[in-house]
């Protein structure tokens, strides 16, 4: 008979946020899956856990899988953990997951802490809908086509950010959503831990006066959701103009946003209303 895979939640900060189920499962398993062995082993010292640990990540996931996989064949029962937090979530554990059920082996969840989910309920923001979107790209031009198809989405965003790219990704959220209410979450459950909220202008200003550290959980507010053929550019373009007292260059790059249109035909076209000609 195969064993059993179990999904096991690790503190993302505060070790006292570690449950009995999973300090009781990792002790009873056969082998520990981790993404990085020697922060893990910390983690299981402090809890007086002896067990073979192996290391699974990105890098070596094809490989190491297949070697948990017949761990389980032979009916070991093996943990998969993270650094911190859910596995799977943002992270290759969904692989080792899928290639389990594929088998008919038994997966079992173990709850426990994770970063989005504990962000979005300190937040203050609308959490009966929401989109978990992982890590934003890192390089520029792809992060803004990855933040414009998010836009229009309906319900608060959450995202993961590196705290070395926490300010150039606000801008460019700034850029291709507009002045939505944000919230930055960082060192959730440690001493230091922080929620930066406002519109993103003040966010942005007020998280470079600090340093960030560790993992950043950025969550954005929904925006305003409309269809592109229930308004026109240009009566779009009017009643932001007019109606919201944005300027051209704001008002170019909301509507956009909401109509799909290049920002540079919306500018022509804010221009051209504002100035009152052909």
């Amino acid at each position: 008979m195969a064993g059993t895979l179990y999904i096991v939640a690790t503190p993302i900060g505060n070790l006292e946020d570690m449950t009995y189920r999973a300090v009781r499962i990792l002790a009873e398993v056969d082998l520990i899956a981790a993404e990085d062995t020697r922060h893990s082993l910390k983690l299981l010292n402090h809890f007086n856990i002896s067990k073979p640990l192996t290391s699974y990540f990105d890098h070596n996931q094809q490989f190491k899988g297949e070697r948990i996989l017949n761990a389980l064949r032979q009916g070991r029962n093996v943990a998969l953990i993270s650094d911190a937090g859910t596995p799977c979530v943002s992270d290759p554990g969904y692989n080792l997951v899928r290639d389990a059920v594929a088998e008919g082996i038994s997966v079992i969840p173990i709850p426990g802490a994770c970063a989005a989910i504990a962000a979005l309920s300190g937040s203050g923001l609308p959490s009966d809908s929401f989109t978990f979107a992982g890590f934003p790209p890192s390089r520029q031009g792809k992060r803004r086509v990855f933040l414009t198809a998010l836009a229009h989405l309906p319900g608060t965003l959450v995202l993961y950010e590196a705290p070395h790219r926490l300010e150039e990704t606000l801008l460019d959220i700034r850029e291709t959503m507009g002045e939505r209410q944000v919230v930055v979450a960082r060192e959730l459950s440690k001493i230091y831990e922080e929620f930066i909220r406002g519109p993103v202008s003040e966010v942005i200003s007020a998280a470079a006066l600090g340093k960030a550290r560790g993992e950043i959980v950025i969550l954005i507010a929904p925006g305003e959701v409309l269809p592109k053929e229930t308004e026109a550019l240009d009566t779009l373009l009017q009643r932001l103009l007019d109606e919201e007292g944005l300027s051209v260059k704001d008002a170019a790059r909301k509507a956009s946003v909401i109509t799909g249109s290049s920002r540079s035909e919306a500018y022509a076209e804010a221009l051209r209303l504002r100035n009152g000609t052909e």
